[in-house]
């Protein structure tokens, strides 16, 4: 069921996964799907738990064996890769996690310690550490969210614009460690 939802949210968007889409999908009567699944609510959230458990794959191996400067790269480049292949999963995986969802929790948990794991190359603050990987995240973020909605209309090369995205924060990151404002 996880897969068959996962395939109609990349290909036709999160919006479009419905329980009825999802029972054609499968060759099944809606009915039925329910013997699997909370609803609509539920297969979103299968959606969801894939999509985190996948993201996080994806940056871990992408951060294994490489750490400061090379890793940020390794990992944005995962991450850009990861929302791009897998737009739907990737949408899912934005939405406010439960705090009695143990298991969405701890999957969404994996994929941001990663982010955490490489950042704290430049800080080791823990409050401190959470603001930098903020905003490393919502950098990382907002460039898939416009890249995968047309939003670069612009001549310019898309992977040459995403290097100077991960440019600039790798600059951001070097002038936060070495204890002045980035804008110095």
């Amino acid at each position: 069921m996880a897969d068959a939802a996962v395939a109609i949210a990349d290909a036709e968007g999160l919006a479009a996964l419905t329980l009825s889409r999802l029972a054609a999908q499968l060759g099944v009567r809606t009915p039925s799907l329910y013997h699997h699944v909370d609803g609509l609510d539920g297969a979103r959230r299968a959606v969801a738990l894939r999509g985190l458990r996948d993201l996080g794959t994806a940056l871990r191996d992408a951060a294994v064996g490489r750490s400061g400067p090379d890793a940020l790269r390794a990992v944005a480049d995962a991450y850009r890769a990861y929302a791009l292949a897998h737009p739907g999963a990737y949408a899912a995986t934005q939405r406010v996690v439960p705090a009695e969802d143990d298991e969405l929790r701890a999957a969404a948990a994996r994929a941001t310690e990663v982010v955490f794991a490489v950042v704290r190359h430049w800080e080791d603050d823990e409050e401190e550490l959470v603001h930098l990987v903020r905003a490393v995240r919502s950098a990382l973020h907002g460039f898939v969210l416009l890249e995968s909605g047309g939003g670069f209309g612009m001549p310019a090369p898309r992977d040459a614009s995403f290097a100077r995205l991960v440019d600039v924060q790798r600059a951001g990151l070097d002038a936060h460690a070495a204890g002045r404002p980035a804008s110095s």
